[in-house]
């Protein structure tokens, strides 16, 4: 029988860890330079003096956490919207699989969201590629998120990768806790949102039953994302353009801190989520008498994928990038300018990606490259959109 301590490696820390998780967090001087970075606004003795007399994970993340990621989104966005809460139940635990844009703000604003909608915070699964100090592993556990093992091949990949399934699982089942994850391992660079069928493999792994059966008990519940604008689409151009020039061009840990920093304090315009309808409602059981695990796997990925591409919410952006690159009447496609935008949204969309591009710092810049990197960025979500349509 699984229990808690068998998972002891991922987890998030306990109501037991709390006080002197945040006691050694006090001690590290780089939490007050971080805090002062992003929040300079709060007042550090008053805030040490709010957070070290909490003694559990609830408390922490109602008192301190939810209000420090509202202060962020209030500060970098326009609006925040979500629906489709009708779609969950309270007494039903679910894995959430949403597309993935903001490295640490996705699950951050879902979580808000729900809150804000009566219902509890999930847990968060996140790389251990991003757990680039001991101090930052502790603040990510603290705040209900498990750890992705990344790196690992071979026999190593199929044992690590059982283990995080099995405690997804686990805090579905046993501990009643509703769970966050990506429908890919990191973002998807070009907004071209695709479940893996890897990742549903992965899910199955954890249970004792057939393949479809241990998809239905995570209860899976597609979540759309949609920001307005991405602050770190720049970045984003610009490893596209150094994978071109040199194919064996890895993102360095500063890379991965950049995009966090710059996805934490960048402007996205409007966010909306939007929770969509249980996977479950969709599976069908003779599924299992006539398709093989990968078959599974890929269509049940297409069922997620769908769902997302349904629910976006599109802005003038996505419309004006898809007209660029595809439409305008050509090849039959629709002219979306005569309905979708207007001549001051074009010119505001355009002066932002010059904008953007103008933060790109590369020897051999690539100009028209990096520009039309940054349309598909904008465009692939209404291109998904209508051929899900």
């Amino acid at each position: 029988m699984k229990t808690i301590q068998t998972f002891d490696d991922i987890r998030p820390y306990g109501n037991d860890e709390v006080t002197s998780v945040i006691q050694r967090l006090f001690e590290n001087p780089r939490l007050r330079e971080y805090m002062t970075r992003f929040f300079p606004e709060i007042e550090w003795e008053s805030f040490k003096s709010r957070t070290l007399p909490i003694e559990n994970v609830d408390d922490l993340q109602l008192k301190i956490v939810k209000p420090l990621a509202a202060a962020l989104i209030e500060k970098n966005s326009t609006s925040l919207t979500g629906t489709g809460f009708e779609n969950i139940s309270k007494d039903a635990p679910c894995l959430y699989i949403s597309n993935h844009r903001d490295i640490i703000l996705d699950a951050s604003i879902l979580s808000i969201l729900l809150v804000d909608n009566g219902f509890v915070m999930p847990e968060i699964a996140i790389g251990d590629n991003l757990m680039l100090s001991p101090w930052i592993e502790d603040i990510v556990r603290l705040n209900k998120s498990f750890i992705v093992k990344r790196g690992v091949s071979g026999r190593r990949m199929f044992e690590v990768s059982r283990h995080l399934s099995q405690y997804i699982h686990f805090a579905v089942k046993s501990k009643k806790e509703s769970v966050w994850i990506a429908q890919r391992e990191g973002r998807a660079k070009d907004s071209n949102d695709r479940t893996q069928d890897s990742l549903l493999k992965m899910l199955a792994m954890g249970g004792d039953k057939d393949f479809l059966e241990n998809i239905r008990e995570l209860n899976i519940i597609p979540v759309s994302l949609s920001y307005e604008y991405d602050p770190c689409d720049f970045l984003k151009a610009k490893e596209f353009q150094q994978k071109r020039d040199n194919p064996e061009f890895k993102k360095s840990r500063l890379d991965d801190l950049t995009s966090m920093q710059t996805g934490l304090s960048g402007f996205k315009g409007n966010i909306h989520f939007k929770i969509g309808k249980p996977l479950n409602t969709m599976l069908l059981e003779w599924w299992s008498t006539y398709l093989n695990r990968n078959e599974l796997a890929s269509l049940i990925a297409q069922l997620i994928d769908d769902e997302i591409f349904l629910n976006y919410r599109l802005y003038p952006g996505n419309y004006i990038a898809y007209d660029y690159l595809w439409g305008k009447g050509r090849r039959g496609n629709k002219d979306f300018s005569l309905e979708k935008y207007t001549a001051e949204d074009r010119e505001i969309f355009d002066e932002y990606i010059i904008k953007q591009v103008n933060k790109i710092d590369l020897p051999d810049k690539d100009t028209p490259f990096l520009i039309r990197k940054m349309l598909e960025m904008y465009a692939n979500p209404a291109l998904n959109y209508l051929s899900a349509k």
